[in-house]
């Protein structure tokens, strides 16, 4: 695919924005909740990191989607949990430190997860003779604009908190707005055909939606944690950093057609999360 503005210099600026909002929300004391928390910690990441792409795997299976899409879902289910997960959280009354911890955790980890997750897709959906090994670079390159930007953040928390203060707002508004531009540039990337890969795919990412909302709250519940952190999980793991997910089409692997999932998805979940803040607080 030609180097273009979007996927060039567009989508690293906006990853690089919206992960450093997300560092400004960090602290040390974030990664040390894991060891005051190990058991949600764990079933977290476990639903995360294992769990959520095999489901997505035998439901690219199931649905006999074209390679190129299966391997796009595939992307998104290896993406760590958005940013947007922590504020849905707050609205459903779920333990945002949860998820603050479980982003970082995510995010950092999702280095290793998702070059495996992409070559194992790209082996089962593609022709052997078209799969290409993620080379280290690309690992790299992942690494530079996922784990840098949140550091940064984190940096600028821990020594200039006036700073981080007044900057955290804005980086959020920013975040949003980046989001939402990702998503409808490509969208409108791939216009031509968007709607009828809309309908080829739309089914397959409402059904593995669901499954992340719902998997990420009972599991939890089966392993008797609170009902606060079952649906801090829940959102964690069903709001996808799919602008991650993007990017890695565009820019790692470098087929368009992959990121029709990504965005067809992320126009989903925030549908679909709001209706499972609403049902899981119907009961106390």
């Amino acid at each position: 695919m030609q180097a273009n503005f979007f996927s060039v210099i567009l989508m690293p600026l906006a990853l690089s924005v919206i992960m450093t909002g997300l560092g400004l929300s960090l602290t040390i004391g974030d990664f040390k909740r894991i060891f005051l928390f190990p058991k949600a910690m764990l079933v977290g990441l476990v639903c995360q990191m294992l769990l959520l792409p095999i489901v997505c795997f035998y439901i690219a299976k199931g649905m006999n989607l074209p390679p190129e899409m299966a391997v796009g879902l595939m992307l998104l289910a290896a993406a760590p949990g958005g940013p947007s997960a922590n504020l849905y959280s707050h609205m459903a009354k779920g333990d945002v430190a949860l998820n603050v911890s479980l982003t970082a955790l995510n995010s950092l980890f999702s280095v290793l997860s998702i070059a495996f997750w992409v070559n194992f897709s790209m082996v089962q959906f593609l022709a052997v003779d078209t799969y290409v090994p993620m080379q280290f670079g690309k690992v790299l390159e992942v690494c530079y604009i996922v784990i840098l930007p949140v550091g940064a953040g984190m940096i600028v928390r821990a020594y200039f908190p006036q700073i981080s203060s007044r900057l955290e707002k804005p980086f959020k508004m920013a975040s949003g707005l980046f989001l939402a531009a990702i998503i409808l540039l490509a969208g409108w990337k791939e216009r031509s055909h968007l709607w009828q890969d809309a309908e080829i795919v739309g089914f397959a990412a409402l059904l593995f939606n669901v499954a992340c909302l719902s998997l990420g709250y009972f599991i939890p519940r089966m392993f008797h944690l609170s009902k606060k952190q079952a649906i801090a999980i829940g959102m964690e793991i069903g709001i996808h950093n799919g602008s991650l997910a993007i990017y890695l089409a565009l820019n790692v692997i470098g087929n368009a057609t992959m990121t029709i999932p990504a965005v067809v998805y992320s126009i989903i979940m925030f549908l679909t999360a709001a209706l499972f803040g609403y049902l899981v607080n119907l009961r106390p």
